[in-house]
């Protein structure tokens, strides 16, 4: 009789990449891979996990983009709701670009539909790498914070499919 794993191991054994994020959408359980990817992932952000958890969300994703449509939240930019320092900004996209090969290896950012723009709200230094490298696309999770919201915005994206 085979071991049953903990859900512990299956969380530190789950690679956490858009492919394990689309299978986990196709079974219909994509809140959980974002819950399991905030709390032990590699970028892990618990914060943002007990946030969502706040209140019923509606789900979308992975679904492809193109980076220019994402708003950060995180920058040295004037005006960013979190905003960094230039340096300390310029030497983590960096280094994080070296390590980015494929779109479809690195975890989907996690972006909040917010009156009809899409704000980045775990993976801000990852879509600054995106840059770096010079992507034009990259993959996202949506949350809606109201069906009525989740409706508008689907038409939207099966209108660009």
């Amino acid at each position: 009789m085979p071991n049953k794993i903990t859900v512990e191991e299956e969380i530190r054994l789950l690679e956490f990449d858009t492919g394990s994020a689309q299978r986990y959408a196709r079974e219909g359980r994509l809140e959980e891979w974002v819950h399991k990817y905030l709390l032990a992932g590699k970028w892990a952000n618990p914060g943002l996990s007990a946030g969502l958890k706040l209140q019923k969300r509606w789900w979308n994703g992975p679904v492809e983009v193109n980076r220019t449509d994402l708003s950060r939240a995180v920058g040295p930019e004037a005006g960013m709701e979190y905003q960094v320092k230039n340096d300390y900004w310029m030497n983590r996209t960096s280094r994080m670009s070296e390590s980015m090969r494929s779109p479809l290896a690195i975890p989907p950012l996690i972006v909040q539909y917010r009156s009809g723009r899409l704000s980045i709200r775990d993976g801000n230094t990852r879509h600054g790498a995106m840059s770096v490298l010079g992507w034009s696309k990259c993959w996202v999770i949506i949350w809606y914070n109201t069906e009525n919201d989740y409706d508008e915005h689907n038409h939207v994206l099966l209108e660009v499919k």
